[in-house]
């Protein structure tokens, strides 16, 4: 029997190429994109032709050009909330107990690996709900203090999963050298692994 269904496989990799394009859009936003940064651009590059704008021109400009990538944010996160759906329905499968399985029989490492996971989950469907509670707010009935602290929490746990990818990354390509596999390891996820006596 595989370890891994293909059904928990492709969530995993659907997921994970959410969660880096996730990523990827606030790292454009605080970087390249940010529209502090382009706002005082503009006006600079601007004025060498002889162009003058207001800073809230300016403003208005540079949030423009970083518009269609928050865009992409938001829809992310409307796959992102969905894919977290899925994995509570997965959660029924053996596949998806793997993580809460046998816990006090573990080592103290992989103990907190699998520990580690059921975290991440957890904030994952934090991220998940926060996100669609600050878009939603106005229809909801939210005050903008109130939707202002959840966004703060919200960023605040996206360096949380920043730490965890490339973590994760790390401990699969070491996993995938040593003698004994870890809890995950790349090939089992691609092809599924094999374990014997269990029952799905």
């Amino acid at each position: 029997m595989q370890k891994w269904r293909l059904d928990f496989r492709i969530w995993h990799w659907l997921h994970a190429l959410v969660v880096l394009g996730l990523i990827g859009t606030v790292f454009l936003r605080k970087t390249f994109l940010d529209w502090r940064i382009n706002s005082e651009l503009l006006t600079q590059k601007l004025a060498e032709i002889n162009l003058e704008i207001t800073v809230e021109q300016a403003k208005m400009l540079a949030k423009s050009i970083c518009a269609p990538m928050w865009e992409w944010h938001i829809i992310l996160g409307y796959v992102l909330s969905a894919l977290v759906i899925w994995r509570v329905v997965l959660f029924f499968t053996y596949s998806g107990q793997r993580s809460y399985r046998d816990l006090k029989s573990e080592s103290f490492h992989k103990l907190m690996v699998k520990l580690g996971y059921i975290g991440i989950y957890l904030v994952l469907f934090f991220m998940a709900t926060s996100g669609l509670v600050i878009h939603f707010y106005e229809a909801i009935g939210l005050t903008k203090e109130l939707t202002h602290t959840i966004k703060e929490i919200h960023e605040f746990l996206f360096y949380a999963i920043s730490i965890f990818v490339p973590m994760h990354i790390i401990g699969v390509f070491i996993t995938e050298n040593q003698d004994e596999k870890g809890i995950l390891s790349l090939s089992d996820m691609v092809y599924g692994g094999n374990e014997l006596n269990v029952y799905q």
